[in-house]
């Protein structure tokens, strides 16, 4: 409920603000340490990236409450949200974007951790389970740059917003494209933000879609073996729908005014 929303805004806000807050039978204050706001900054951050790769990649609705507390966060503690994305660069590099490379004496294991991937024990984990979380985070990321606190004074600008997304994909089609994960992410940003996208740049915005449909989408079916085409042919129908409809469908789960008054 937008309520309840409400009140997890207010209490991170004012834990940041230095103010007591009271949780779990007792009262917390950043002032009570010399490093207790680097702290509580630091682990905000890391806290909102987990929600990304756990929350959001199980409940892809759950992007757009997550990312609005956020949004305005960033807005009012700028800190919180260059932390925020330091830890979602290193835990999902294509949020840069950005497809490291392997380094002369980079072990295999080190790599598969550069490229997200998580490895206990020298085991890595499964590639549909990296995908999902890698998902979450782009979801989020993309639910973010489009979304603004609703109770904020609305002066300046937008911590994140719109150009970055728009920064995001013109790089990501500038890259040479990888099999299964390329065609994933652009599926989930575009679903995402597309819509958003598309009301601020217009024109510019549907020569992109034109482009991905006409050049990108063969580059990354070259590189794409037949047991991976299932995420490919989901973005190659999303992306003829839309350009055949001239419209890009507001994403599942975005938050209308409506909201507010739950």
């Amino acid at each position: 409920a937008g309520s309840k929303l409400r009140e997890v805004f207010d209490k991170i806000n004012n834990l940041l603000s230095g103010k007591p807050v009271q949780t779990e039978g007792q009262t917390v204050s950043v002032t009570q340490h010399p490093q207790g706001l680097d702290f509580v900054c630091y682990k905000l951050a890391e806290k909102f990236v987990r929600h990304g790769e756990g929350e959001v990649s199980f409940h892809h609705d759950s992007a757009f409450p997550i990312a609005v507390v956020l949004s305005g966060i960033w807005e009012l503690h700028p800190r919180v949200g260059d932390i925020f994305l330091a830890h979602l660069h290193k835990k999902c590099p294509y949020s840069v974007p950005f497809y490291p490379a392997r380094k002369e004496g980079t072990s295999m294991e080190e790599y598969q951790r550069i490229l997200g991937y998580e490895v206990h024990d020298s085991k890595v984990e499964e590639q549909d389970h990296f995908l999902k979380r890698m998902s979450g985070m782009i979801r989020l990321y993309a639910a973010i740059i489009q979304l603004r606190w609703p109770y904020g004074n609305k002066q300046g600008a937008h911590p994140h917003g719109l150009s970055y997304g728009w920064r995001w994909l013109a790089q990501m089609l500038n890259l040479e494209p990888l099999a299964d994960v390329t065609a994933m992410l652009l599926l989930d940003f575009l679903e995402v933000c597309g819509n958003a996208l598309m009301k601020q740049y217009g024109i510019q915005f549907w020569k992109t879609m034109f482009f991905i449909q006409k050049s990108y989408i063969p580059r990354i079916e070259a590189v794409t073996s037949s047991g991976q085409m299932g995420c490919l042919s989901r973005l190659k129908n999303f992306v003829q729908k839309c350009l055949q409809a001239e419209e890009i469908p507001l994403p599942k789960g975005i938050l209308t005014p409506s909201f507010w008054r739950t």
